[in-house]
Formats: structure tokens, sequence, C-alpha cells
């Protein structure tokens, strides 16, 4: 893969882990888009998975709990993983919104799973969007949606109090 070299960093929307629901509901196949994460982070892509939670579709705790896993194991658990609130919208209208505890369970799968940061979108000011010191859990980061209210990082991404290093780029 050649996009190495051009791309620093990626966001990639990882819809859920179940061949059915992209199939059925993306029209793609989930073995592509995983292989295709893969390739990116071989080539030295630094990258962030995305998963919007919707309701009845991609919330169930088994296949976030794989999900979770598929990212430590294949692209490590520096990785953040954002997992967003589906509100209806288009063609997708015959339920409500990701119920708050659904994003926050998701989340506490996530670290159960080994992920050092999991954040939470789409419902402002939860704590969930917070970047926090995987090793002494200082707060390196303190958002509210997309604002950046506090930066406490160290030069270079490193935590200000153990000097661990954050992931990210940071040059």
């Amino acid at each position: 893969m050649l996009v190495g070299p051009y791309l620093d960093a990626a966001n990639v929307d990882l819809k859920a882990f179940n061949k059915t629901f992209y199939k059925d509901l993306v029209g793609a196949k989930l073995e592509k888009v995983l292989e295709t994460i893969k390739c990116l982070s071989q080539a030295g892509v630094f990258l962030e998975i995305t998963t919007l939670l919707i309701p009845q579709a991609n919330d169930d705790p088994k296949e976030l709990a794989d999900l979770a896993a598929w990212i430590v194991e294949n692209l490590g658990p520096q990785t953040p993983w954002h997992i967003s609130r589906f509100h209806p919208t288009y063609k997708l209208t015959d339920r409500g919104p990701t119920p708050l505890q659904s994003l926050l369970d998701a989340r506490q799968i996530g670290k159960d799973a080994g992920l050092h940061y999991v954040y939470t979108g789409n419902i402002p000011g939860q704590g969930g969007e917070e970047t926090l010191c995987h090793n002494c859990g200082s707060l390196l980061i303190d958002r509210v949606g997309y604002h950046i209210k506090k930066n406490n990082l160290a030069k270079g991404g490193a935590c200000p109090s153990c000097n661990t290093q954050a992931a990210g780029i940071w040059e």
C-alpha cells in the first residue's frame, strides 16, 4: 500500500463487527474493511476507530467485546476507539437515539478489553471525551465536544506526571 508516505493519521469507521450488518445495512463486506484497516496500520498510519452505536443493530455487548478485542489484537491497545451516539435520521428513523447507558457500557467493554483510550461521542459533558494517562490516570486533555478546554500534555505527548507517552502524533 503506497498511502503510508502520504498519510500520517486516519479515523476509520468500523460500523459493526458482524457480517450481516455490513451486508444488509452498509452494502459492504466486513472482511474488506478489516483488511483495509490492518493495511493502513501496517503502513504506519496512526489510526483511530469510530463506531456509531445503533440500538438493536450493532449494540450487542458480545459483538462490542469482539470488536474491541480485534482492535487490541490487530492494531494495539494504544488505538483510540470512539463510540458515538446514534440519532435517528434519514433512512434509519425506526428507533430512538442510543441510550446513554449503552454508550457507557460500550466504553467499559473497550477498557476491559485492554484499550487505553476509549471515548464516547455525541454526549458532551459525560466524561467520555477526556484523555487520561493509561499508566497513572492523570488528566491529559480535557474536552467538551470538539472544544479542548485544557491540554496538559508535556512536550512530545508525554504525561506530565509519569512521563508515559500518550498515543498520537506530536511532531
